[in-house]
């Protein structure tokens, strides 16, 4: 009897893995009605926009409820790191950026796994399949009032916000809050060369530095502290500090340029610096993972495909939310929004997440001093 327990044992312990390369396999059609037997499939989000997902996946899937939870994805990953401890992982689909974090420690520990929609791999460069996917690129950079600067970004160089003419007038959310806006501070310090060359252009001198200060871009961002940089908590008090109309002198500060989209609805006047010196921010993926252990793997890996887009060159209802501009899609198929900047005449740095992750602490050390 001990024998062919073993044996049974043994047998399960195969089918699991099996059973997920299967499913890796199949196409939407083939994973629906497995997803409608498991009835509902959890979403982890760092975007609000999961809620336009969720009614448009429930109506091209029903029977399937998607439910969706909005966080930033700083407290997404402390989430995920205390359920996986507790041994009671509740959501099935991760949509997050902090892409140092995320391929730092919760994919090489396990706790998220890679799935690529076979119906879209064809149209993914490499780099956007693995170590995780990538469904667009996402940015956190400078933005301004185009209604009260209708002649463009009244900066013109990063230096100009450490000026007296900007005491107190930049804003951003407080980067050991989140950790998307660490990684812009971290990027100044990895472009520390740039930062220099950018210094000399604005005030004609080389950069000196302060006693302790490593670089020009720890100098960049002690003076932007000392200038007195305002922190928000969150991006919706940044847009809004920025982009309300009416405002006479409004600040500057860094927010994602797919913001703009909600212009209109929230009467802002926001708009992105594309011609600061010597980059107005940073791009970086937002990434889709299934979880370990998830409880509805074939309606998770039917959300994935979803938020991939559909076949139609703006990615259709599933990618309609992220057609705006300021997100650029990952697939190559998907046109470019007809307002967006394209990304190659785009100034944001694109980011190394292994970079990154090497220098983010310290960083953070540094922000936590000068607060």
């Amino acid at each position: 009897m001990n024998r062919i327990l073993s044996i049974a044992t043994s047998i399960g312990l195969l089918a699991a893995p099996a059973l997920a390369q299967e499913l890796d396999t199949l196409s939407p059609e083939a994973l629906l009605p497995l997803a409608q037997k498991e009835a509902k499939v959890t979403v982890y989000s760092f975007t609000s926009r999961i809620a336009r997902v969720e009614e448009a996946f429930e109506k091209a899937y029903p029977g399937i409820d998607l439910i969706g939870f909005d966080m930033s994805s700083t407290e997404m990953i402390t989430r995920l790191r205390t359920e996986a401890a507790a041994g009671i992982p509740n959501a099935d689909v991760i949509y997050v950026s902090d892409a140092p974090v995320v391929l730092g420690e919760l994919l090489s520990t396990g706790l998220l796994k890679n799935y690529v929609p076979p119906r879209v791999a064809g149209d993914l460069d490499d780099a956007y399949k693995s170590p995780l996917l990538a469904q667009r690129l996402s940015t956190k950079v400078l933005m301004y009032n185009e209604e009260a600067h209708k002649d463009g970004s009244p900066i013109k160089n990063l230096w100009d916000l450490t000026t007296p003419d900007w005491t107190g007038k930049v804003v951003m959310v407080d980067p050991l809050q989140r950790g998307d806006y660490l990684d812009l501070m971290t990027e100044f310090v990895l472009r520390s060369e740039e930062m220099a060359n950018a210094y000399q252009t604005r005030f004609g001198k080389p950069i000196e530095l302060d006693e302790g200060v490593e670089t020009a871009g720890h100098q960049f961002i002690v003076d932007l502290f000392q200038n007195d940089l305002v922190l928000l908590a969150s991006t919706d008090d940044v847009n809004a500090a920025i982009g309300k109309i009416g405002q006479e002198n409004p600040p500057v500060g860094f927010t994602s340029y797919s913001d703009r989209r909600d212009n209109e609805d929230e009467g802002w006047a926001l708009q992105v610096a594309n011609d600061v010196a010597p980059s107005n921010g940073i791009v970086f993926p937002a990434l889709l993972g299934l979880t370990e252990g998830t409880k509805s793997p074939a309606a998770a890996r039917l959300v994935i495909d979803f938020l991939m887009g559909d076949d139609s060159e703006t990615g259709g209802q599933g990618y309609a939310p992220f057609y705006v501009a300021g997100d650029w899609a990952t697939r190559k198929d998907i046109t470019g929004h007809p307002d967006a900047i394209p990304l190659a005449d785009f100034t944001g740095w694109r980011i190394d997440p292994a970079r990154t992750a090497e220098l983010r602490k310290s960083v953070g050390d540094l922000v936590l001093q000068l607060q």
